[in-house]
């Protein structure tokens, strides 16, 4: 399970390795020496975006209490994780597989509370419905990104039922999205990244999102996931639009909209107890970034509220019988 990976572009000494199909995810786990000694301790488990790698839950872990094992791993195309080499490679299924395979590796005998940011939560939307979810997963915290399938419906929900409101949010979140027809060109968006984006990246997320690059800094392979990761929507977005299915939570699903997102407006979650009956809604005041702000700490407070809510809820009808 530790052999390194030949294909990836660093190899993470702290890292596990988990083999899924020949590829290999680079997977990292801590917990402290209470979680350590108990078998039965909560096991969180998270799943970055793009461009970022598992770094980007390092303030959120430092603030996230005792009493838990936290296991992360950069995604496929990412980090210290092999890439496949087609684009069919990163479909969700196959994501939503690799998500599995990290959870029954690491966590075999106790089902993960799971939770995701930006594509990280997309593909976990897509595990958290899958008809594995309620056996492998407790809990989902999804933040700053929604279901594509879920999306594709509330889209065609507004055009076939115009309103001033729906036209409005139409309009808003059609905005917010700008950036993903020019990362379906052939050449643009991997250009500007080699060129210019990876280099400007801590700016522009000290501007736009408050982060400061000297407290943090972008993981050493950013350039190289960026490009990769493009993968992501040229193989996911316009299939899941077009041909979107019915997909249905069965786990408790919290929702963490933050109010200031750049690219996900929360009117995206009108309607979404349809898809997750067992849903909790919660606010956070920043921008789509906020594990990488001061408000690091306060996502942290909500996902390990919801951990501890929803494991004394699995505890009752054991102490009932």
């Amino acid at each position: 399970m530790n052999e390194p990976p030949t294909g990836s572009p660093v190899y993470a000494e702290n890292a596990r390795y988990v083999v899924r199909r020949g590829l290999r995810i680079a997977v990292f786990e801590h917990s402290d020496t209470a979680a350590a000694a108990a078998a039965d301790a909560p096991v969180v488990l998270f799943v970055h975006g793009y461009p970022d790698s598992h770094t980007v839950w390092d303030e959120v872990l430092a603030a996230l209490g005792p009493g838990l094992r936290t296991v992360r791993y950069d995604v496929r195309g990412a980090g210290a994780s092999d890439a496949p080499r087609r684009l069919r490679g990163y479909r969700l299924e196959e994501l939503a597989d690799d998500l599995f395979a990290v959870a029954d590796t690491l966590s075999p005998r106790r089902p993960v509370h799971l939770v995701g940011h930006d594509w990280g939560s997309i593909q976990s939307w897509h595990a958290a419905t899958d008809p594995r979810a309620p056996r492998r997963i407790a809990s989902f915290t999804s933040v700053a990104g929604p279901c594509l399938d879920h999306t594709a419906y509330w889209f065609r929900e507004r055009a076939r039922h115009p309103s001033a409101r729906g036209a409005a949010q139409l309009l808003r979140q059609g905005s917010k999205i700008w950036y993903i027809p020019a990362f379906h060109l052939p050449f643009a968006a991997p250009l500007l990244w080699r060129h210019r984006l990876a280099e400007a990246w801590p700016d522009l997320l000290r501007r736009a999102e408050g982060v400061e690059p000297a407290a943090r800094r972008p993981q050493a392979t950013l350039e190289q996931d960026a490009v990769r990761g493009i993968g992501l929507y040229r193989a996911n977005t316009v299939p899941r639009l077009l041909r979107p299915q019915f997909r249905y939570a069965h786990v408790p699903v919290q929702l963490i909209s933050p109010d200031r997102d750049r690219f996900v407006s929360p009117a995206l979650a009108d309607g979404l107890e349809r898809w997750a009956p067992d849903l909790r809604r919660r606010t956070l005041p920043c921008g789509h970034w906020g594990a990488l702000t001061r408000k690091a700490s306060e996502l942290a407070g909500l996902i390990r509220q919801f951990v501890d809510d929803v494991e004394r809820a699995r505890a009752a009808p054991e102490e009932r019988a």
